[in-house]
């Protein structure tokens, strides 16, 4: 499994409300998404940043996410580049199916 975090600085800080109301409206589009297990996303205790919080199921299904035309949308809608990192994940504590999910 690969854990993608993007984040972005917003051009001028927003309220929790205001983050709430962009990412409803964005997450449609994240539904049904093939190898993406869960999205989250985040914003700063000050609303000056955000971003989400992604689980793969590979590296792959990842990259097929982050490509030109999404990071456009993203500067479109938050007003700045995200900021796209990697990191494995092998293994997944999940406490509210409690389990405990490995890669392998």
């Amino acid at each position: 499994m690969i854990t993608v975090i993007t984040s972005f600085q917003f051009p001028t800080p927003i309220t929790r409300d205001e983050a709430r109301s962009l990412f409803l409206k964005a997450a449609p589009k994240y539904q049904d998404v093939t190898g993406l297990l869960r999205k989250y996303y985040v914003i700063s205790e000050d609303g000056t940043a955000g971003g989400g919080v992604y689980l793969w199921n590979s590296r792959a299904e990842a990259d097929a996410m982050y490509t030109k035309s999404w990071k456009a949308r993203a500067r479109e809608t938050y007003g700045a580049d995200p900021s796209v990192s990697y990191f494995e994940s092998p293994v997944v504590v999940d406490n509210v199916t409690h389990e405990i999910l490995s890669d392998e």
